[in-house]
């Protein structure tokens, strides 16, 4: 029997049974969604496998599919012992990703994806309602009014429905992001059509409503908090510990397909070294406090690397999917770091430079008070910027997961400057400088690059006054370029120097020199005597650094170069290499 196929990017779970694909099986998690809430409302992270897992769950409870079960679910684990609630219920499913987020075309395209799942509905179950109801269903004028007049006949006839909702705040999210606050009220509050469509849903799911069950996807509790003046018909399961497997990849699953591939004669590296090549990247995310040994990689990204890599036997030359990359894009909007870098660039900036900050995660609250900087901390988390790290002190900490946000988040850093009009440096440039650094060992000329723009280019002063904020700064630009793998003291926690320039072996196997960096930062008023205290001081970090196994592991066959730079206010008045 042939290998099984990369189902990177399906959601079809028929086609990829039908097809051979490998499938990560999740159903055992059937019963559990089932005991725990009857309408189910999950965040998490774009391209983290939410929407296959509502195309498994539709095709579990669809009443038209119960006779198929065993052929459609073979080699899952819910095949030999199915819930009592298997192929019960009439399926209404819609995915508002689809919805064209224009402000003048949204309405009319909510409407037309709208119509095309009641038409799709009435296609499916017209057999299970009276004569005509497909005819009087679709000359309803509105989706609120097809809604309802089909939960009317559904709950007058006892059928019951199971709703799922994929992508609940995707348009929702795009307006917010792109046109403001003011087109986003117009939409969620009052009389806005997309509020009174989830007036219509909560109406049709309480008392002796047609809808039985509900399972809702999305990235933030954001929108679901305007449109329902806070999530009242449904419980948000995001942070049950039960769940923080129900998406994504464990390890163990991610072992467990890479041995599948092995066994048919299809790795050229070894199971444990293609771990270690993925873990940095894409692992590492976590969504409960309890679950912490618990870590999940993205489904996606896991996905992608394999496709390039089963064919060419070697990983991609980008470890970052582009499509990854679109949708931090994206958020990034969303995000909207202020125009005068405040509070909220401010956390992104103390993230990048510490690795990580305490935070309460909120799991519900309006886009009007997104400017808090809690409410900011939960937003990143929940669109997997952040991660949970750990808690202490009672606190919640969260971490930046892997390489693939870090990269993202150096990105949101250095357009917060260049939009606010503050910094901007030449890409190309310090592309070229890097490069002279990595195989010939001019490295002295990338750190007095970055002084002489700092001293041209005033208005960055005042937001790089302290050794963090120099720190960061020289972390999100240096981790924006080619050739190596920065890796800041705070991964390494035994009180290192600032950060390991590790060179990316991987993709350019022949680069001639590594780094270690310590930063120290002087007060402008400081004396010789303090500059000197300084200097002897970092030196003694980086030998410690450079004495790490991790360094002699990955620095391979370069030259190790061990550089001190003291700042004295902005100025760098020590840039020497041991």
């Amino acid at each position: 029997m042939e290998a099984k196929n990369i189902p990177y990017g399906m959601t079809d779970f028929a086609r990829m049974q039908e097809m051979n694909y490998y499938y990560v099986d999740k159903t055992h998690y059937i019963p559990l969604i089932e005991r725990a809430a009857p309408y189910f409302f999950l965040i998490r992270p774009r391209r983290f496998g939410k929407s296959l897992l509502v195309n498994v769950l539709s095709l579990y409870y669809d009443i038209n599919y119960k006779d198929r079960f065993k052929d459609l679910f073979a080699g899952c684990s819910i095949v030999d012992n199915p819930t009592v609630e298997q192929g019960k219920y009439l399926i209404l499913s819609f995915n508002f990703s689809d919805v064209n987020p224009v402000p003048e075309k949204v309405i009319e395209s909510f409407e037309l994806h709208c119509t095309t799942r009641f038409r799709e509905f009435a296609d499916s179950y017209e057999h299970l309602f009276e004569p005509g109801f497909r005819d009087v269903l679709m000359e309803q004028p509105s989706a609120d009014a097809k809604f309802s007049y089909l939960v009317s006949r559904a709950t007058q006839l006892n059928l019951p429905i199971y709703l799922f909702i994929d992508e609940y705040d995707n348009f929702a999210n795009a307006i917010l992001a792109r046109e403001g606050n003011e087109r986003y009220h117009a939409l969620t509050h009052s009389d806005g059509f997309f509020r009174y469509f989830f007036n219509k849903i909560k109406a049709g799911a309480t008392g002796n409503g047609a809808i039985k069950r509900m399972f809702i996807t999305g990235v933030s509790p954001v929108t679901m908090d305007d449109v329902t003046s806070g999530f009242n018909i449904g419980a948000n399961m995001s942070s049950d510990s039960r769940f923080n497997g129900l998406v994504g990849f464990s390890e163990q699953e991610l072992r467990e397909m890479l041995e599948y591939y092995n066994s048919q004669g299809m790795l050229s590296d070894s199971v444990e070294d293609l771990i270690q090549v993925m873990k940095p990247w894409y692992d590492n995310y976590c969504f409960a406090d309890s679950s912490l040994d618990e870590p999940m990689y993205n489904s996606d990204m896991v996905l992608y690397f394999l496709n390039y890599y089963l064919p060419h036997q070697r990983a991609p030359k980008n470890m970052v999917d582009s499509n990854i990359r679109t949708d931090y894009d994206k958020l990034r909007h969303l995000i909207r770091i202020d125009k005068t870098l405040g509070v909220n660039a401010s956390v992104i900036q103390d993230v990048v430079t510490n690795g990580s900050i305490r935070a309460e995660i909120n799991t519900s609250f309006p886009a009007a008070a997104l400017i808090r900087p809690e409410n900011f901390k939960s937003l990143l988390y929940y669109f997997g910027l952040l991660s949970i790290q750990n808690v202490t002190m009672g606190r919640t900490v969260l971490g930046i997961p892997n390489l693939t946000v870090r990269e993202q988040l150096y990105t949101y850093l250095i357009e917060a400057y260049r939009e606010a009009h503050i910094f901007n440096l030449d890409y190309y440039q310090l592309n070229d400088l890097v490069w002279k650094m990595a195989y010939e060992g001019e490295w002295e000329s990338v750190f007095r690059y970055f002084s002489s723009e700092l001293e041209r280019q005033s208005r960055i002063r005042e937001f790089i006054e302290g050794e963090a904020h120099v720190k960061g700064f020289l972390l999100a630009y240096l981790g924006m370029v080619n050739g190596y793998i920065i890796q800041p003291e705070y991964e390494a926690g035994k009180g290192y120097a600032d950060f390991y320039m590790m060179p990316d072996l991987l993709h350019q196997p022949d680069i001639a020199y590594s780094y270690i960096v310590e930063v120290k930062y002087a007060k402008r008023d400081a004396s010789d005597a303090e500059i000197d205290a300084l200097r002897r001081d970092a030196i003694v970090q980086l030998q410690r650094y450079a004495a790490d196994p991790l360094v002699a592991k990955t620095k391979g066959n370069t030259t190790l170069g061990l550089i001190t730079l003291v700042f004295k206010g902005w100025e760098l008045v020590v840039c020497e290499k041991e």
